[in-house]
């Protein structure tokens, strides 16, 4: 849990420290912004290739790698005097974490019985979700006390106290025989569905996230601390939302997953409709915050249930998929930014995410369909009979 909380605050603190990390730099906010981008690429391009690669390696050695490799890429990160050295130091950090999310699900949910997975999927999610209540927050309010790469240093030192704990606590086993090797109930129809849904989920969401603090101050008009205060909001709202959904995962995940991707583009269309008033906009701004985190949540959770083979190689496929979207949502943004302005970049969010949410609607009444379908033909057989 502390590793998903450090991977995820690694991944997100250039949201926060976009302005100072251009000033220090000297380069244009939207090259900063591309950090994200590059990330997510990264994540996107590598996650299955390396999922395959250590397919057979004990999952605590993989582990502790990964984590070596995240507290060297930190501390490069920490001590980059140029933007590009920067940039090299995020993507070996983006490598470990594009491997990380495939391995630590299964390794988690097979310490536990079956009938519990969703809970500890959301355990998990609470944990890396908390990088957007206190990683991020408390590392932009760190930067602006001083130097942007004191909290671009800590995720290294958090790493290392991963490493440690996971070399000597965490059992040694083949990846193969692990409880959640495999999927619960098969389905490649859902598997490849919820790919699509979570990647445009993710490309809308991150559009927008990825210049919050600019929509914040310069659409609704918030000073610096107010923005560094909603923030801690939003990351509350993302807490609060993974919380409640990961105690209703085991229940009913499908109906899980489409109520988060609905709220998200409610979220998204209410900032782009009414963000220059800012009690409507932290409303809304909050209402997106419980969607964010869910939403891969539920992406994730899914895949332990409808992988068509090992779990590790579906859960590097969304993570993959995620990711691209977290890049090309970015990359829109940055687009977006110039040509319609920070307020667009909302809209265009809104409407992808919907489009999400249509691809879940449209494969459920699918499913209805033919449920309703086989029954009615059931029931004439039997009055035939």
């Amino acid at each position: 849990m502390l590793a998903a909380f450090t991977f995820n605050t690694a991944e997100n603190l250039p949201i926060g420290l976009l302005e100072l990390i251009s000033e220090s730099l000297r380069v244009p906010v939207p090259a900063v912004g591309l950090l994200i981008t590059g990330y997510g690429v990264t994540v996107a391009v590598a996650s299955l290739p390396l999922a395959h690669v250590t397919r057979a390696a004990p999952r605590r050695h993989v582990l502790t790698g990964l984590l070596a490799v995240l507290v060297v890429s930190g501390a490069v990160a920490a001590l980059a005097t140029s933007y590009w050295l920067l940039l090299v130091a995020r993507l070996w950090t983006a490598l470990a974490q594009a491997l990380f999310w495939a391995v630590t699900g299964p390794v988690a949910v097979g310490l536990f019985t079956p009938g519990v997975r969703g809970r500890v999927v959301g355990a998990l999610s609470v944990a890396g979700s908390l990088a957007l209540v206190l990683g991020v927050p408390a590392g932009t309010w760190l930067g602006r006390q001083g130097d942007w790469r004191v909290p671009v240093a800590v995720p290294a030192v958090l790493g290392l106290v991963c490493l440690v704990t996971i070399a000597v606590s965490l059992p040694t086993s083949r990846p193969e025989e692990e409880p959640a090797a495999y999927g619960s109930s098969p389905d490649a129809r859902r598997f490849r569905t919820v790919l699509a849904a979570g990647t445009l989920s993710a490309t809308g969401a991150f559009a927008g996230y990825t210049y919050i603090v600019r929509f914040l101050g310069g659409v609704s008009g918030f000073s610096p601390d107010a923005v560094t205060a909603l923030l801690v909001a939003f990351g509350g709202a993302c807490l609060a939302g993974v919380s409640i959904t990961g105690a209703l995962l085991d229940r009913c995940p499908r109906a899980a997953l489409t109520t988060a991707v609905a709220t998200q583009a409610a979220g998204m269309f209410g900032l782009y409709a009414t963000g220059t008033h800012p009690v409507a906009a932290v409303v809304f701004l909050v209402l997106m915050g419980g969607a964010l985190g869910p939403v891969f949540m539920a992406t994730q959770n899914a895949m332990l249930h409808c992988a068509p083979g090992r779990t590790d190689i579906a859960l590097a496929a969304n993570s993959g998929a995620y990711n691209a979207g977290i890049a090309t949502g970015a990359m829109l943004g940055a687009l977006m930014l110039s040509l319609a302005g920070v307020r667009g970049i909302f809209l265009a969010g809104g409407l992808l995410t919907a489009g999400a949410c249509a691809v879940l609607s449209y494969v459920g009444l699918r499913r209805i369909s033919r449920m309703t379908y086989r029954a009615l033909a059931e029931m004439i057989g039997l009055v035939v009979r």
